[in-house]
């Protein structure tokens, strides 16, 4: 049996998968940010992560897994994120999450330290979005200079899970390369952009030891192997960030193939034997956690637009909301939501808030504004697969996972947006499975893709292909949202809005 963890910004998840059954029992903890931090701040404890692992873990042993057969485990973890330990392993302060925007400054001050953002992609091959880990640690040592100055460890969400179960201090290139000061093409931390955080300390002893893919992060502690039931030698994978981890779940581990994930943020990624670096900065170049290369589009919006209409107009369930959405033809009748609440990142607009064209009598309605925000977050991820192609993708199917794959009305409008067919995986839990995968991948001789191909299955009754009409009407509101876009990023509108916005609160 193998475990697969799952650390979302919204909730944990564990599977527990045995593959001579393959069967698969989970459990689930849900958690939040934490209430009251000022506009674009995101933070969470992680103890929090700690406490849903030991909850979900207590769970599978009641659900009556036999996890005595367990043999590894993986994790799969939120991107970007930072952990700060002092001396004693201790947690200096919340982790800054990956959709915290309030480092827009810090970004700045790193990119004129490099000598400007031609300098810094040279060295990186990334652009340096707020969300990155980089200025996350600048803006810790510019607004809270004790814990930074105490600070000895700086770890990504899933490399603190993996510390806390194995005890060791480690990395892997997948999740390291969104941390802004990782070489993707080389795969190695670059000394030279921790020198553009901090020309005065050495940051390099502060980062966890980088390892391969299928190289074990270490052994289960014995005392939780103990605790949870689970034999002696468990081994933990590398693991990596939850869009590598979703990439290996979803069979994503060759050529040909595009994986969209509609979760809280949404994201687009393909596999790539080489490195693939925009000169736009736009796409994300990524390392995957197969020891390829995943060039990845991210947009920060996506169900958590769908649930803020969902919430605010009462919708008590999804069926309803999904409903009312297909009563509403598509296009919403004119009316369109710039879906950028609270900053985006891809345009990287980080000052950015929603934006709604088109409203009038007959589109001011709950159902016209939930397609809106369907279509919206769709319409966003359109422009991040354009990219993609333009940078040499050529998918032939797109595979959906996330929550909001599980609409089917969702999925029609995917397709229709995308121009592509998309379909489902049987398995739904894409970043878990992913870890899993992985961790029978550390522990067992098969190959990943013979792990791959035995376990990821399709399941067509949810494949949906594009209809003519829909990909034509679909054009011409895309045309319309992407001239509403560039307007908005290349004005002062969002930035003036935000100092309103704060003044209020």
């Amino acid at each position: 049996m193998y475990l697969g963890v799952d650390c979302g910004t919204q909730s944990l998840k564990v599977i527990a998968w045995d593959p001579g059954s393959e069967s698969l029992i989970s459990s689930s903890q849900g958690y939040d940010l934490i209430s009251g931090l000022p506009p674009g701040h995101k933070e969470q404890h992680p103890q929090t992560w700690i406490d849903a692992l030991d909850t979900c873990m207590e769970r599978l042993a009641g659900q009556g897994s036999d996890l005595s057969r367990v043999r590894a485990i993986g994790v799969s973890g939120q991107q970007h994120g930072l952990v700060l330990l002092d001396r004693s392993d201790r947690v200096l302060r919340p982790a800054k999450l990956w959709n915290d925007t309030s480092t827009g400054a810090q970004c700045q001050r790193i990119l004129e330290a490099a000598g400007g953002l031609d300098a810094y992609r040279a060295e990186i091959g990334n652009s340096l979005p707020p969300g990155f880990t980089a200025s996350k640690i600048l803006w810790v040592k510019e607004n809270e200079p004790g814990a930074y100055r105490r600070a000895v460890t700086m770890l990504l969400p899933h490399d603190y899970l993996n510390l806390y179960l194995t005890g060791e201090k480690t990395a892997e290139a997948g999740d390291a390369s969104g941390t802004g000061y990782f070489q993707v093409a080389r795969r190695s931390w670059s000394d030279r952009a921790l020198r553009w955080l901090d020309p005065q300390r050495d940051l390099r002893p502060c980062l966890p030891r980088l390892i391969g893919a299928r190289e074990p992060a270490g052994q289960l502690r014995s005392s939780l192997a103990r605790k949870w039931g689970l034999p002696a030698g468990v081994r933990v994978s590398s693991g990596g960030g939850d869009n590598m981890m979703g990439a290996i779940g979803s069979g994503n581990v060759s050529g040909g193939k595009v994986t969209v994930s509609l979760g809280t943020s949404g994201t687009l990624y393909g596999y790539s034997s080489t490195p693939v670096l925009d000169p736009q900065g736009e796409i994300a170049a990524f390392c995957d956690s197969t020891g390829g290369w995943l060039p990845l589009a991210c947009t920060m919006n996506v169900t958590v637009a769908t649930e803020m209409v969902r919430a605010g107009f009462s919708f008590d369930t999804l069926e309803e909301f999904n409903r009312r959405i297909e009563e509403v033809p598509p296009g919403s009748e004119g009316l369109i939501l710039l879906p950028y609440l609270e900053g985006e990142r891809m345009p990287n607009v980080p000052e950015g808030t929603g934006v709604l064209l088109g409203v009038r009598p007959r589109t001011a309605r709950p159902g016209h504004l939930a397609r809106a925000s369907m279509e919206g977050v769709t319409l966003g991820l359109r422009y991040g697969l354009d990219r993609l192609r333009e940078l040499g993708a050529r998918p032939g199917e797109i595979r959906l996972i996330g929550g909001g794959s599980r609409s089917r009305v969702w999925r029609q409008i995917a397709a229709d947006v995308f121009g592509c067919p998309v379909v489902c995986l049987i398995q739904e839990e894409g970043p878990a499975v992913g870890a899993a995968l992985q961790a029978a991948w550390c522990r067992e001789e098969e190959s990943l893709e013979t792990w791959v191909d035995r376990f990821v299955r399709l399941d067509e009754s949810t494949r949906r292909t594009p209809s003519r009409s829909g990909q034509e009407l679909y054009e011409q509101v895309y045309s319309v949202y992407r001239k509403l876009s560039d307007t908005l990023v290349d004005s002062p509108v969002f930035a003036g809005h935000r100092q309103l916005i704060d003044r209020k609160d």
